[in-house]
């Protein structure tokens, strides 16, 4: 299969739950790929029901730019990474922010994560592979400046991803991947569940996928209710999303990749739209 597939789906950087896929890069295969993504909202997912408008900030944009590389060890041993640089900004009127001595923005490099991935078992048209990941901050970014930290950049805390997968494709190019994992988070930020299913379409001259993912959190507090400190990555954040991605290749070794989605569920979180774009290279060249 081409390597370019676990590259697709990297939109809404702040959010994205894992950068894994089902597909296999075989030995020595694998990609770079540089995308530019951009996130915007003015509802909030807040306890007990979602309202317009987002505190302070009236509504919030996240622009981001992903480094994103896989390299294939073995046929059956990946090592994905992946690092975004973000920058959210609100629409507060100015003489709240004077009055109140905060910023409309904040930006730098969030989070890098990293991870392995293994497959082992294969019968037929099904893997199951197993992964280990580790996400930790790179930047300096704050999280503690009450609700200035509305437009924080991430959550600066360690996490521990371990996810199980199981992938389905036939012949045809049609495929199913499902996962499911658990991710341990290190300082206030509660720990979480995840999960996706994603059906699609893979053959040598196209890609296209449709995806359903979900985050619950095992804890937490909610936005301004009690027990709230205004330190945000305590907060219960859950949220469900839905998307699609598409990849057309520009040759064998380089091609272009756009994802589109929305928002549809949540707990402590905006209700975002979201959508991608950018250039992947392919490690080997690929015969079409």
């Amino acid at each position: 299969m081409l390597a370019f597939v676990t590259a697709v789906g990297l939109s809404s950087g702040a959010y994205a739950q894992t950068p894994l896929s089902g597909f296999m890069q075989g030995k020595n295969g694998g990609n770079v790929a540089f995308s530019a993504n951009h996130e915007n909202y003015g509802e909030v997912y807040l306890v007990p029901e979602k309202i317009d408008g987002v505190p302070i900030f009236n509504s919030v944009t996240v622009n981001s730019f992903n480094i994103y590389a896989s390299y294939g060890f073995s046929d059956k041993l990946d090592f994905i990474v992946n690092l975004p640089f973000v920058r959210t900004a609100g629409s507060a009127n100015q003489d709240v922010l004077n009055d109140l001595g905060f910023q409309n923005s904040r930006e730098g490099a969030q989070d890098i994560s990293a991870f392995l991935k293994y497959e082992f078992a294969k019968k037929g048209n099904l893997s199951l592979q197993g992964s280990f990941g580790i996400t930790t901050p790179l930047g300096d970014y704050k999280v503690d400046e009450g609700l200035q930290s509305i437009i924080a950049i991430g959550n600066r805390a360690t996490t521990f991803n371990a996810v199980a997968l199981a992938h389905y494709k036939l012949s045809n190019g049609f495929f199913v991947t499902g996962q499911a994992g658990y991710s341990l988070r290190s300082t206030e930020v509660p720990d979480a569940v995840l999960s996706q299913l994603k059906l699609g379409w893979a053959k040598k001259r196209f890609y296209a996928d449709a995806y359903l993912a979900n985050q619950t959190s095992t804890g937490g507090v909610d936005i301004l209710r009690p027990g709230f400190t205004g330190f945000f990555p305590a907060t219960q954040v859950n949220y469900t999303r839905v998307g699609a991605n598409v990849y057309a290749p520009l040759d064998g070794n380089f091609g272009i990749n756009a994802g589109a989605g929305t928002t549809i569920g949540g707990r402590n979180l905006g209700k975002a739209d979201f959508f991608s774009f950018g250039f992947v290279y392919n490690f080997k060249y690929r015969e079409y």
